[in-house]
C-alpha cells in the first residue's frame, strides 16, 4: 500500500517517473496539501513538514485544519445483510460495531 501516516493524517504516495520523484498528497480532506521527495527519507521529512505547516497555517488563519476522518461510519445495508452481520458478531462474541471494525480493518490491510 502506498501511504504514510503522521498525526492522524494519511498521505497517498505515487512515483513520478518523468521527474524521478515520489509525490504525496494528504488523503481524506478537501484542502489540497502536497509534498515530494527524491528518497523515501526525504519524502517522509517533507510529509511531516507539510502536515505541521498545514496545522500551523490553519491555526494562524483561525480556520480549523480539516481532520481526515471522525471514526464514525454510517452504512445502509439490506435487512438480510444486517441480520447476517449481527449473527456473525454474536458468534464471535463481539458487538456489531467491533466485528465490523475488525473485518473492515482486515479488508483495508490495517
Amino acid at each position: 500500500m502506498n501511504m504514510m501516516k503522521y498525526k492522524g493524517y494519511i498521505a497517498h504516495i505515487e512515483y513520478d517517473d518523468g521527474d524521478h520523484i515520489f509525490v504525496g498528497h494528504l488523503a481524506g480532506i478537501k484542502d489540497i496539501v502536497g509534498f515530494h521527495g527524491t528518497t523515501v527519507n526525504e519524502l517522509e521529512v517533507a510529509f511531516h513538514e507539510s502536515v505541521d505547516n498545514y496545522i500551523s497555517i490553519s491555526e494562524e488563519t483561525g480556520r480549523a485544519a480539516q481532520k481526515p476522518y471522525s471514526g464514525k461510519l454510517m452504512l445502509r445495508v439490506s435487512p438480510d445483510v444486517h441480520a447476517a452481520v449481527a449473527t456473525a458478531a454474536q458468534v464471535h462474541g463481539k458487538s456489531i460495531n467491533q466485528w465490523a471494525s475488525d473485518i473492515l480493518g482486515k479488508a483495508a490491510h490495517i
